[in-house]
């Protein structure tokens, strides 16, 4: 059993290398992935396309402006947290 479980990560982790994603996120629809993209792309004012370098820095002025310390809130931070996330994680894997 225990052999069965280091195989199934094993896989998991290939197929991560491989794709870039993980499985079961493989599974979610194309036109839900691309609706958060263009949602997180306008939360951040980035256009499609952009660079990891382009979208980390996109967030870290994001969170500047609304920042709790600022005068914003913790949800807008949380929120620009998740867009960068999203957008993070459909660019390719680095090799």
């Amino acid at each position: 059993m225990v052999k069965l479980l280091w195989l199934v990560a094993l896989a998991c982790i290939a197929w991560r290398l491989y794709s870039g994603r993980w499985p079961w996120q493989a599974k979610t629809p194309r036109s839900a992935l691309s609706f958060e993209a263009a949602r997180a792309r306008a939360l951040l004012g980035i256009e499609a396309g952009a660079s990891r370098r382009e979208i980390v820095e996109a967030h870290r002025r994001r969170v500047a402006l609304v920042h709790p310390d600022r005068g914003g809130s913790s949800e807008q931070v949380h929120e620009a947290n998740a867009a960068r996330d999203v957008l993070l994680a459909q660019l390719p894997a680095e090799v």
